[in-house]
């Protein structure tokens, strides 16, 4: 996967490849060797070989109101912006917008809030639904422009990881 993260203000490259139990990590063109666990929803266990072996602690929390990520390296602090250019298999840095777009939790909660029905027109980067994990709400926003198509989110209603809230065409 190829991802352009902003941090600190500056544009960053970052493609991440399986490479049998671990991942190949390329920042920049440098490439190190990571081996990651996840602890919790929001928390990563990451050892990085490539010539001194190192462990960080890596937790990453997201604010709705800026669609900003802080990621905590350690104790460290670090401001993080996805440009929305998360694309698999494409070498041309052209990210697809056909099909359906599968909304889903980014870790067990419960749903606060539907804010869309099905048929209506979204814009992207339009509020759907609130899910509280954790004792923080989670705006989930729509990636593109579409129409809802489907909710499966029921207010009240707890959901797993990865369970499917609305679908976008």
């Amino acid at each position: 996967m190829q991802y352009e993260i902003e941090v600190a203000g500056r544009m960053r490259h970052v493609n991440v490849d399986r490479t049998g139990d671990t991942l190949a990590v390329t920042l920049d063109g440098r490439t190190w060797q990571v081996d990651a666990a996840r602890i919790d929803a929001q928390t990563l266990s990451l050892v990085v070989d490539n010539v001194w072996r190192k462990s960080y602690d890596v937790v990453a929390t997201s604010d709705a109101a800026t669609a900003q990520l802080t990621v905590h390296v350690g104790e460290t602090p670090v401001a993080v912006a996805m440009n929305g250019r998360r694309h698999k298999g494409r070498k041309d840095g052209a990210a697809s917008v056909s099909g359906p777009q599968r909304v889903v939790a980014p870790m067990p909660g419960k749903v606060v809030r539907v804010l869309v029905q099905a048929g209506d027109t979204v814009r992207a980067r339009q509020p759907l639904v609130v899910v509280e994990a954790m004792k923080m709400e989670n705006e989930l926003r729509a990636g593109r422009d579409g129409t809802v198509a489907d909710i499966h989110a029921q207010e009240g209603a707890s959901v797993e990881a990865g369970a499917l809230l609305v679908v976008i065409q």
